[in-house]
């Protein structure tokens, strides 16, 4: 099992910035791929960024790609998500995940565990 707990959500003005933590408890955190998800009301929860165990590789969505990187600390059990120029659209509930499996972390059923999430607000 992997706990997963999301933090550093909270309203921001558009342009604003916010960085966001997922610390995991459990299993060895480096043998997992990290996700971000996100899901707005009444939306489908859509893929944002992933990085792979090494904090090598790094993914992202067209939408945020060079306003938002995600990283990983393997020491502290802890990925990030910085996010920068924030728009309203970006406004929603951001989840992290762990995935054993290699490859296709852009799927959400690629992932094994996830944290409960945690509310991102951007106002207009």
């Amino acid at each position: 099992q992997v706990q997963l707990v999301e933090s550093g959500g909270g309203l921001v003005q558009t342009g604003g910035s916010l960085r966001l933590s997922c610390a995991a408890s459990g299993r060895t955190f480096s043998n997992y791929a990290m996700g971000w998800f996100r899901q707005a009301p009444g939306k489908e929860r859509e893929f944002v960024a992933a990085v792979s165990w090494s904090g090598g590789n790094t993914d992202y969505v067209d939408s945020v790609k060079g306003r938002f990187t995600i990283s990983r600390d393997n020491a502290r059990n802890t990925v990030y998500l910085q996010m920068n120029s924030l728009k309203p659209e970006d406004t929603a509930v951001y989840y992290c995940a762990a995935a054993l499996a290699t490859g296709r972390t852009r799927v959400r059923y690629t992932y094994d565990y996830w944290g409960p999430g945690t509310q991102v607000t951007v106002s207009s």
